[in-house]
């Protein structure tokens, strides 16, 4: 019941946000989720032992998620201050890590959210395709699996996940995309917007399980509890975050 509520409450809201918000609420509304979903991974890299980002991590991923354009330099620059600030480190065998775990964090995290800022500024029914897509195939492969999971898809990772739950959401995303394209974007034909469906589905399972293993890893079973009956923010986004980065490099092309 509580993830049924959650869900009712944060689709209306998300979706407005999407289509209709103004741009400087949309900018606030993505920072703060992704600032949530960084906080959530910093947890997650102190359980591991290594030392967490802390806030040069949020500032570092801000810059890259609000810069006015996308210029590989900012990576750079995240690099070198993530190495730089790994010199303060008590201990010198947590300096690598520290950078490592600070670097990726920034890319995984804001770098994957700005590509959400790309697809509103094609159309916000972009940015919509790109997160509902995620909402279907997990539906998909939740009831599917519960109901006729046999096959383990990845059980060292993920041992509820199954190869049947995985087809379901694939097929559930790719007819999801054949009614959802000639209404809202009607001038991308079908054939390829059942390519950019699979090609999200696929990145979004591969980003689901992704997220996982760093949570098993932790010891840890939910990236943390702000969403009732859904556990964390990470734990809700990890395949958005990386569907969004290869629906907004396909629909470039289309360009």
């Amino acid at each position: 019941m509580k993830r049924l509520v959650t869900a009712l409450v944060l689709i209306p809201l998300v979706t407005y946000v999407m289509l209709w918000a103004p741009e400087w609420l949309f900018l606030v509304v993505l920072a703060t989720v992704a600032s949530l979903c960084f906080y959530e991974y910093s947890g997650l890299v102190a359980l591991h032992e290594i030392p967490a980002p802390g806030v040069a991590g949020f500032a570092a991923g801000l810059a890259v998620l609000l810069a006015p354009s996308a210029h590989s330099v900012v990576f750079s620059v995240v690099a070198i201050i993530a190495l730089s600030l790994a010199l303060r480190q008590k201990d010198l065998n947590e300096a690598l890590p520290y950078a490592s775990a600070l670097v990726l964090g920034v890319v995984y995290i804001y770098g994957c959210w700005r590509m959400a800022s790309l697809l509103r500024a094609r159309s916000g029914y972009w940015l919509l395709f790109a997160i509902a897509l995620n909402w279907v195939g997990d539906t998909a492969a939740y009831y599917v699996g519960r109901a006729f999971g046999r096959h383990r898809l990845a059980p060292a990772v993920s041992p509820k996940k199954s190869w049947e739950g995985s087809a379901a959401s694939l097929a559930a995303s790719v007819l999801f995309a054949l009614v959802y394209f000639p209404r809202l974007l009607p001038q991308v034909p079908l054939p390829i917007a059942a390519a950019i469906a699979a090609a999200g589905n696929i990145a979004g399972q591969l980003g689901d399980l992704c997220e996982s293993a760093i949570k098993r890893g932790a010891g840890v079973k939910d990236s943390g509890n702000l969403l009732p009956g859904h556990g964390g923010w990470l734990d809700r986004v990890d395949s958005v975050l990386f569907c969004l980065p290869v629906v907004e490099f396909l629909a470039s092309r289309l360009t």
